[in-house]
């Protein structure tokens, strides 16, 4: 029982993980949509851009963690 309670709580914490990355992302695209509008694309601009692909590699790996634990709480 004590391992099903340990992999529960990693997947909540993997969870609360990928909300605050999906939050950093929108606030990503708002910001470079903001400054597209306003015809201000300068060096923030693109270290927006650069920023997408991380974060979306970051949102891939915790959702195959994620995964992985349910597989594993499958198992017991």
């Amino acid at each position: 029982m004590a391992k099903i309670d340990g992999v529960k709580a990693r997947i909540d914490w993997l969870k609360e993980l990928f909300k605050v990355v999906i939050t950093v992302m929108v606030a990503d695209v708002a910001g470079m949509s903001k400054l597209y509008l306003d015809n201000t694309i300068d060096v923030l601009f693109y270290l927006g851009g650069l920023l997408l692909p991380f974060l979306l590699y970051v949102c891939m790996d915790i959702s195959r963690k994620i995964e992985r634990h349910f597989n594993e709480l499958e198992e017991l």
